[in-house]
């Protein structure tokens, strides 16, 4: 969470554009790179960065299962992101040996997750379920707790996430659009990641 201001939040419809997408994030500054569960050649765009590109560390999101875990892990993710929390999936995570940031929106969910040992968290949906004013309400009951806010969060609101005391980073799709994807344009894609490096000084 402290690798980057920003995980880029992922979806990859074709195989051949996971190694360059993960190449062009690389290069600029951006290494943790959340591959999301929600197209059937997901698992396999996780397993060709994990062999080709060294360099990145990536995960795959919408883990909404043990099963999912296990499988994210067969395919080399090095952490998992899940939506919401459950037991069964911090207990699959742990487990596997997989770091797992779990999805929360209530102060239950947290106090759930807390008792299984995990106190890096995902606040999703951000913005819906209160943004920036929801996590400095945090602050007090949740004072040991960091958050990784996703839902929402452009380049034009993140600073004001990344200035709260318990966020370590912020979670977006900004970095990956759709049609610089599709036309693989990795040079833009590099140049954005290369400002979102840079939203923790701003």
């Amino acid at each position: 969470m402290t690798d980057a201001p920003v995980i880029p939040v992922i979806v990859l419809a074709d195989i051949a554009h996971a190694v360059p997408l993960a190449r062009a994030l690389v290069a600029g500054g951006i290494r943790m790179l959340e591959v999301t569960l929600r197209t059937p050649v997901a698992l396999a765009c996780i397993e060709r960065i994990a062999r080709d590109v060294p360099q990145a560390l990536v995960g795959a999101g919408t883990v909404r299962s043990s099963a999912d875990a296990q499988a994210a892990a067969m395919a080399g993710a090095r952490f998992a992101v899940s939506p919401g929390y459950t037991h069964a999936i911090g207990k699959a995570c742990h487990e596997l040996g997989l770091p797992l940031l779990p999805g929360v929106a209530t102060g239950s969910e947290i106090l759930a997750a807390q008792e299984d040992g995990y106190s890096q968290l995902k606040f999703f949906p951000a913005l819906q379920a209160g943004g920036a004013a929801m996590l400095k309400a945090w602050q007090g009951p949740f004072g040991d707790v960091r958050f990784c806010p996703t839902g929402g969060v452009t380049a034009a609101n993140a600073h004001e996430l990344l200035a709260l005391s318990n966020v370590a980073c912020v979670g977006g799709s900004w970095l990956t659009p759709a049609d610089a994807v599709a036309g693989g344009d990795w040079a833009r894609i590099t140049q954005l990641a290369r400002a979102a490096v840079q939203l923790r000084g701003a």
